[in-house]
């Protein structure tokens, strides 16, 4: 039976991926700090650590190995570089969950692809998280990995994840505000932003297990929304009208132009991403109904 070591799969699309790994047939062990109660019983293994403490991993992984491991909660090149320390010749794959935010969107021309950020020419600072911004975090990261890693690695570079169980709270937050008829601010209203569901994003990550893909990837469904639009969804499930307002309030997609990515390069090695209208309006509406 193949293995998968997953840290990060107690919440949020971390349980889809644990989830389609245990129907792949994969042996699944979860590494976490163990505060978090996660859903799957006796069905898999778990490990309790602290990921960014060389000491806790080179105890916890002395002698295992892995088929696959996914890492979900690396945001530094240090904790790249221990990673590798930690699991060089004990892997056969490394599966980095990464993010759009690698790309300077500002100067970059949307839907970026992902040779416009190519970690492999990035300048390294080996510092842990706390010397970075969270969009210097992943591609200190990235760059540790794509020029150092002793084994294959993917990055997959998410756009923001949607889903009822997001614990951040972003779109639920826009639902409110319009459904308690509050001011909404945003700069550019017809800025687009692509997403990828809950669902989908674990199940990527799952496909992956089994793919011979050592490079960055995008992971997103097709189609994007402008601001304007997503607004106008929430307005239609809600019965409310959009209340635009000039004060600047809490407002996480308040994006200055286009955030969009291209998902063809995984398209073409055989993921088939679902199209964001088939399942964005149900989702506003189930969101709706909880607030």
């Amino acid at each position: 039976m193949k293995k998968a070591l997953v840290f990060g799969g107690t919440k949020f699309f971390g349980i889809h991926l644990v989830n389609q790994l245990l129907k792949k047939g994969y042996s699944v062990t979860i590494a976490t700090r163990g505060k978090t109660p996660d859903p799957f019983g006796d069905s898999v293994q778990r490990v309790v650590l602290d990921r960014t403490d060389k000491q806790s991993l080179s105890r916890a992984f002395k002698n295992e190995t892995w088929d696959v491991i996914y890492d979900q909660i690396c945001f530094s090149s240090l904790d790249a570089m221990t990673a590798m320390e930690i699991f060089k010749g004990k892997t056969y794959k490394y599966v980095l969950t990464s993010s759009l935010s690698v790309y300077d969107m500002e100067k970059l021309t949307p839907p970026v692809k992902e040779e416009d950020f190519d970690p492999k020419k990035e300048k390294l600072v080996v510092a842990g998280s706390d010397a970075f911004s969270y969009q210097q975090g992943k591609q200190q990261a990235e760059a540790a990995f794509f020029q150092h890693a002793p084994f294959p690695v993917t990055a997959v570079r998410f756009p923001i994840v949607l889903g009822e169980n997001d614990y951040t709270g972003r779109l639920a937050l826009y639902i409110k505000k319009i459904q308690y008829r509050q001011g909404v601010y945003l700069q550019t209203p017809h800025a687009k932003m692509n997403f990828i569901s809950e669902e989908e994003a674990g199940q990527f990550l799952a496909w992956l297990a089994d793919m011979h893909i050592a490079e960055p990837l995008n992971a997103c469904a097709n189609g994007s929304i402008s601001m304007e639009q997503l607004m106008e969804l929430i307005a239609g499930k809600t019965g409310q009208p959009v209340i635009y307002s000039e004060k600047q309030t809490e407002s996480p997609y308040n994006i200055p132009g286009n955030w969009t990515m291209s998902n063809e390069k995984a398209a073409r090695h055989g993921f088939p991403f679902t199209d964001l209208s088939d399942w964005l309006p149900e989702l506003v509406e189930n969101l709706a109904k909880q607030a």
